[in-house]
């Protein structure tokens, strides 16, 4: 028995997916936008971008892009590369950047995802504590007379 595989391009088969697919949000506030729930999707916008930027439990950041290869194929099609807490950032951009290049990716797409690397990064760094300000002027004068 032998498999015949069709080729058929990503963007036919978005073009026929687009308005009926699980991940699509409708809203009719805002002039009937439209939205995604694809966890490969970066800017959450209905689209066909699928590049999934995802942190993990113990806060390293997995980047999960499609292979071109075999689009029958669904499960098997999914490649995900996980940069641990202590890789440097530059250098999971820089994989970013890298791996959406080798499956053929849009310049705009690389952008939005390491954008969205340096987003995951900032939210995990600690907050800085910031010091109370010293109160000048009026409010010191009234400071130093309560005192």
């Amino acid at each position: 028995m032998s498999v015949q595989r069709t080729n058929v391009s990503n963007e036919l088969i978005w073009q026929i997916t687009r308005n009926q697919n699980a991940y699509l949000v409708r809203r009719n506030t805002g002039g009937g936008s439209q939205f995604s729930r694809d966890p490969l999707n970066l800017v959450n916008k209905h689209s066909l971008k699928a590049v999934g930027v995802q942190t993990t439990e113990d806060g390293s950041i997995a980047v999960t892009t499609k292979k071109p290869n075999n689009p029958q194929q669904p499960a098997q099609n999914q490649v995900t590369v996980t940069y641990g807490p202590k890789t440097a950032t530059r250098k999971i951009y820089k994989g970013v950047a890298s791996k959406t290049a080798q499956h053929g990716y849009r310049a705009d797409v690389r952008e939005e995802a390491v954008a969205r690397v340096s987003a995951l990064r900032r939210s995990q760094q600690p907050k800085k504590d910031t010091p109370a300000s010293k109160p000048r002027g009026a409010r010191k004068a009234a400071a130093e007379a309560s005192e």
